[in-house]
């Protein structure tokens, strides 16, 4: 079993854009998204996550509205904008980088 790990800082917000491209979601079904695709390696809590998605809306890469969730409550659902899209984009390359200038540092031998 995969034991769970502490996302750096920025991780969240480039999954959280990463989920968004396929759809709206609330704020749960991100945090299980995530925790699905990382095999729960990462598991979102709402203390990370909701303050994320505040963020990540103010930042004008995200947009909301209230709906109903697979349990009739009251939820509100996060979308990809096209600034966020750009956003994903950006973020997907500078992650690319930084995981390759980490695992040349780790293969370093002097």
């Amino acid at each position: 079993m995969a034991s769970k790990t502490e996302l750096l800082q920025g991780t969240l917000d480039l999954l959280i854009l990463k989920t968004l491209t396929l759809g709206p979601k609330h704020g749960l079904g991100i945090a299980r998204r995530i925790e699905q695709v990382t095999k729960g390696t990462f598991e979102v809590k709402p203390g990370s996550l909701f303050p994320a998605l505040h963020r990540l809306e103010e930042n004008g890469w995200l947009a909301s509205e209230w709906g109903e969730s697979e349990n009739n409550r009251r939820a509100k659902y996060y979308n990809l904008t096209k600034a966020g899209e750009r956003q994903l984009r950006n973020e997907e390359k500078i992650w690319e980088r930084v995981s390759r200038a980490i695992a040349r540092a780790l293969r370093a031998t002097a």
